[in-house]
């Protein structure tokens, strides 16, 4: 029987499973034509926070995708669904990149307080030594410190750029604290919440993603189904050796479109 038979919605990481930098990596629009064709649904869940919704939206339509803002949703989205419910103030320091800025000013969140009440880490490209010292210094005096995902590494054509999880390593060496929250995959609550948008149970999910420590280990979390691609981070050695494992492996999403027959 096909493992996957039950699924609705298929949630697709992104950097290393739909696309590599600025190409599609094999079979990614066809797999979405075949979602469609099939009557389930998908939505776009990355961990990367460097960049807003919208960002991702533009950079998908330039790559032949067609994706409505309900079928997207990130690591700072999730965060921003957080803080709302859990009432932090709208007084914080956030360390991310200008397009995450861009996201969280349009929500109401005040970046330039002088006296933030929490700390928000998010994956930043612009980091700086200064916005370094900030960080440890808010995480040093206790502040509420919560970041937007764990990885280590973001794939990129030609090997990977240091992720939000060397920034972490790098604080926690700097202060002896880690994030009191960490929002992203594999917390369970980044796929709760994308099942509340669905209006599924979560069993009906299946997350699609390269990473093992991330994507797949979000189904160790809660009851979603993994699919588990060779085309990004993981290598098929690092899978076998894993204790992390998959419902399902293949090669790249082309390889994944037999799943939805």
């Amino acid at each position: 029987m096909n493992p996957l038979h039950d699924v609705q919605l298929y949630l697709l990481d992104m950097d290393g499973t739909f696309y590599l930098g600025d190409h599609l990596l094999p079979g990614a629009l066809e797999f979405l034509d075949k979602v469609r064709a099939s009557g389930r649904r998908f939505c776009f869940l990355t961990n990367n926070s460097s960049k807003s919704r919208g960002a991702y939206l533009d950079k998908l339509a330039a790559l032949g995708a067609r994706v409505s803002e309900q079928e997207m949703f990130t690591s700072g989205d999730a965060t921003l669904e957080y803080l709302e419910m859990a009432g932090i103030s709208k007084d914080i320091l956030l360390i991310g990149t200008p397009s995450l800025e861009a996201q969280f000013a349009a929500a109401g969140y005040r970046l330039d307080s002088p006296a933030p009440q929490a700390v928000v880490l998010g994956f930043d490209t612009t980091i700086t030594y200064q916005k370094l010292t900030a960080l440890c210094d808010a995480v040093r005096a206790g502040l509420p410190y919560i970041a937007t995902h764990p990885d280590f590494n973001c794939p990129v054509p030609g090997g990977f750029i240091p992720d939000i999880g060397a920034v972490i390593a790098f604080v926690r060496a700097a202060t002896g604290r880690d994030p009191d929250l960490v929002v992203g995959k594999p917390n369970a609550m980044i796929a709760q919440a994308a099942a509340r948008r669905a209006g599924l149970p979560v069993e009906q999910l299946c997350m699609v993603g390269d990473r093992l420590y991330t994507d797949i280990a979000l189904g160790q979390n809660c009851p979603v189904k993994t699919a588990l691609v060779l085309c990004g981070e993981t290598t098929p050695d690092q899978a076998a050796q894993s204790d992390i494992r998959s419902t399902v492996t293949a090669q790249n999403l082309a390889e994944l479109l037999e799943y939805l027959d």
